[in-house]
Parts: C-alpha cells; sequence; structure tokens
C-alpha cells in the first residue's frame, strides 16, 4: 500500500497515526519509543469515540501540572486531524498571543518536520494547510480576543477541530462563540491547562459542566519527560496540598478560598500572638508612602517576629513625611530602612538623603529576586510577608488585619503568582492597603545581623496623624 492509503488507514485511530508518520527510536527521537502513557489514553479516547459513531461533538478537557507534554499531543492531533479529513476546518488558541505562536505552534512546526508526509502540508505562522486545497482544508492559529469573539465562530465544515492551550485564560465569550461551532457532526473541542482559577468555562467542565466532557487531571510527576527533582522541590518547599502544588504538580484546581492570597485567619492568628525580640535582632524601618486621596502614609518598625503599632501620616507632603522618617531613623536606629520610591516616594527617598541618612528605595514594580515564583518585586515582598505572619506577632489593627487579608491573586502565564493590582482592588471597593504594603516592604531585601545595646530602647507607640 502507499502512503495515502496507510494514512487513510488511521482516519479513527490517532495513536496508530501517530506511531506511524513520527520517526520514533531515530535522529531527535532517538531516546523515545512513543507517546507518554497519557498521551495514549489520550488519543485512544479520541479515537474511541470516532468509532462509536456517536453524533454528539468529542469534548475532552485535561488539567495538569507543568511540563508533561501538552504542546506536543496539540501538535499531534492537529496532524492527525488534517491529514485523515480532506477539507477539514479548525482553530487553535492559547492565553496569549505568545504562548500561540512561541510554544503550542511552533510545535506543530517541529512535528510536521519530522513526519513521513511532511510534504502535503504547508506551515505558516497563521495556518496549517494541505498543499492540496490551502485555502479549503486546514487549521487557523488564532490569538483571541475578548471583543472580537466572532474569530472563532463560523468553521464551516464536514470536520471541525478546535483546541485551546492554557484553557483557564481563554475568556468565557470565546468559549460561548465556539459552542457555535460544536453543532457539527464530527466535530472535536479539546481544552488543554494548568487549573489556574476556581472559576470560569475551563474550571466548569470538571464540575457544573462535567457530564458533558471528558475530563482528567494528570500529576506532572507521573510523566516520563518532567523534571521529578525540581517537581519535588516545590512539594518541600510549598506542602503538597497547597495551591502553588495543586496547581503546577498535581493538575488539581486551588482550594475554595485559595484567590486571597494571604488568610485571614493567618493573619488573625499573628495579631493573637506575643513575642519578645532579642537583644540583636534586626530591627527594619519601612515606610509606604501616601499617593493620592484618603490614602496614609504608613511606617513600619519591625524587629524579629514582632511588628510595633504602625505609624500613620495622612495630609502630609513629602517633604513633612521625609523628616517624620528621619526622626524615626534618630530615635531608633534601624539596622536598615525602605521606602517605597514609586510615585511620590521617589521624592521622599531623595529628601532624606539629602539629609544626611542612609536609605534605601523600593520599587514594587523591579523583577522579583525569585523570578520564577513571582511575578514582581510587589508580589514577592507580600510572599515573603505570608511566609513571616505563620509564626509572627502583629498589633490587633483592624486596617492592618483587612489590608494584609485583602489583596486576591493569580497566575500569569509562567505560573508567577500575580498580586491583585490596588485599581483592581478599588473595584472590588477595598482600600488601598498601605498598612500592609508598609510591612511588606520590610521584606524587600536582606539585612546583615546588627547589635543592640540593653539600653536601646524598643519601639513606642507613636501617635498617628
Amino acid at each position: 500500500m502507499d502512503l495515502a492509503t496507510d494514512v487513510a488507514g488511521f482516519y479513527d485511530d490517532p495513536l496508530g497515526y501517530v506511531l506511524y508518520v513520527f520517526p520514533w527510536g531515530e535522529g531527535p527521537l532517538e531516546h523515545h519509543e512513543g507517546p507518554d502513557d497519557w498521551q495514549r489514553e489520550e488519543l485512544d479516547a479520541l479515537g474511541a469515540h470516532v468509532r462509536s459513531g456517536s453524533d454528539l461533538s468529542f469534548r475532552d478537557a485535561v488539567a495538569s501540572g507543568h511540563g508533561i507534554g501538552k504542546s506536543a499531543i496539540t501538535a499531534w492531533i492537529i496532524h492527525w486531524f488534517t491529514a485523515t479529513r480532506p477539507h477539514c476546518a479548525g482553530v487553535v488558541t492559547a492565553n496569549t498571543q505568545a504562548q500561540l505562536k512561541s510554544k503550542t505552534w511552533r510545535e506543530l512546526a517541529i512535528w510536521n518536520e519530522r513526519a513521513m508526509n511532511k510534504h502535503w502540508f504547508e506551515w505558516s505562522a497563521t495556518r496549517f494547510s494541505a498543499r492540496a486545497s490551502p485555502a479549503t482544508w486546514g487549521i487557523d492559529a488564532i490569538a483571541w480576543s475578548e471583543h472580537n469573539p466572532e474569530a472563532f465562530a463560523g468553521l464551516h465544515a464536514d470536520d471541525v477541530l478546535v483546541i485551546f492551550d492554557e484553557a483557564s485564560a481563554v475568556a468565557d465569550s470565546i468559549w460561548e462563540t465556539t459552542e457555535g461551532a460544536m453543532t457539527t457532526r464530527g466535530a472535536f473541542w479539546l481544552t488543554f491547562g494548568n487549573p489556574t482559577r476556581n472559576s470560569g468555562r475551563f474550571h466548569r467542565c470538571f464540575n457544573a459542566d462535567r457530564k458533558r466532557w471528558r475530563t482528567k487531571s494528570i500529576d506532572a510527576r507521573t510523566a516520563k519527560q518532567t523534571n521529578k527533582a525540581e517537581l519535588q522541590q516545590w512539594v518541600d518547599a510549598y506542602g503538597e496540598d497547597s495551591d502553588f502544588v495543586r496547581i503546577r504538580v498535581r493538575g488539581l484546581f486551588p482550594k475554595a478560598s485559595s484567590d486571597q492570597f494571604i488568610s485571614r485567619g493567618l493573619v488573625e492568628d499573628a495579631a493573637r500572638r506575643e513575642h519578645e525580640p532579642h537583644i540583636g535582632e534586626q530591627r527594619i524601618l519601612s515606610v509606604d508612602v501616601a499617593r493620592f486621596g484618603d490614602n496614609a502614609s504608613v511606617a513600619s518598625i519591625r524587629q524579629g517576629l514582632k511588628l510595633y503599632p504602625q505609624i500613620k501620616w495622612r495630609g502630609l507632603d513629602t517633604m513633612q513625611v521625609a523628616a517624620r522618617v528621619v526622626e524615626l531613623i534618630r530615635k531608633y536606629a534601624p539596622a536598615a530602612t525602605f521606602v517605597d520610591e514609586t510615585g511620590l516616594g521617589a521624592g521622599v527617598v531623595d529628601r532624606i538623603r539629602q539629609l544626611g541618612y542612609q536609605v534605601i528605595g523600593v520599587n514594587a514594580g523591579d523583577k522579583a529576586d525569585d523570578d520564577k515564583t513571582y511575578y514582581n518585586k510587589r508580589c514577592e515582598i507580600w510572599g515573603r510577608t505570608r511566609e513571616w505572619l505563620r509564626t509572627a506577632d502583629i498589633p490587633d489593627d483592624t486596617e492592618l488585619i483587612d489590608d494584609l487579608a485583602g489583596p486576591l491573586y493569580s497566575f500569569d502565564n509562567r505560573q508567577r503568582f500575580v498580586l491583585e493590582k490596588k485599581e483592581d482592588m478599588a473595584r472590588r471597593g477595598l482600600a488601598s492597603p498601605d498598612c500592609g504594603d508598609s510591612l511588606a516592604i520590610s521584606f524587600a531585601y536582606n539585612v546583615g545581623p546588627v547589635q543592640y545595646s540593653q539600653a536601646d530602647l524598643m519601639p513606642e507607640e507613636e501617635a498617628s496623624y
């Protein structure tokens, strides 16, 4: 039999197709015998649906940890579908244009180069098509836009394929528009992604809509190609049932309360705790500078596991705030003084230096030291604050407690923590977390040990203005 006849025989056997057209055990695939076990199961399920003759669309949702080979199986399915279904149509999208182009669609180019029937196809940055009829036979890569969901409508063909990569972040409006394409008999809708959100249509596939979807959660530790040592480091650092590990490793959705970056229970426990600093423990002064309106400039003095009552100033200009900070430096001799230097804070930092005092400016938008975990410096210092709160002693201050428990979080396309913006908090009716930011700034950088004498007084409560 010739190649075309062989390939036609894989119409209802995507796993057989993948094993046949790619050179397993040779060249770049020298150390690979074929798809991973979970990939084989997915391909088998897809083939079984075709063989069943069902009139219903095939809907498959896979939630997984990191690095299991989602882009590879996406490429295989596109290749199989295009090779075995003349004049098919389809759309592939991802959470971002960068993900779509540099990972999902690039992976298709790599696997097409390996295929024995690669001469059948044309690959471009936006379309994968059959050379026999490129205008009417192929799959498109489309970066979704919430303002243009119509791009996902109008898939008119006897065979339709839709794939969402990193599906948690694809807008609900795109899902709703895609529903219309699923009325075609022989339509296939596959969604892959890390389960980053406890809401949205990808989450519904595993919950409210689970009767309409075939669903599977895959622990990254069970996949052959993942870095097991790195995964274990995450488990050791964050805990088996932490949301970080649930999402990045276990392929499970966050727990119900996981959108809160710091739980109120953690903060309230810290407010009930008592701790007396030891002589020699570092004393850190940190200041969040008010930007506008009712916001307060807040100074925090943290020593070891103890945060002293915060000092809050309202209605002061930058020169006045700088003068107050200098008073605190002279009075308490901190090992380091950190001041938020974004916006008006830059003027405060400059003025303190003009007065001859050492101060370290902190820019919340800077790159995090641990930029594999945190989106930026602001999120990182809040993460350090969260860990510190587990054993810390903080004042029983309603403003502080509300601020620390206020911000929500999400993950970016690199699965790094992203702290909710203050503008988004305001839209939810929450105040700017000035008190929380003031404490978090104290964790901006590591500070060397400083010895205090027994005569040094511990900070006493300052007046707030």
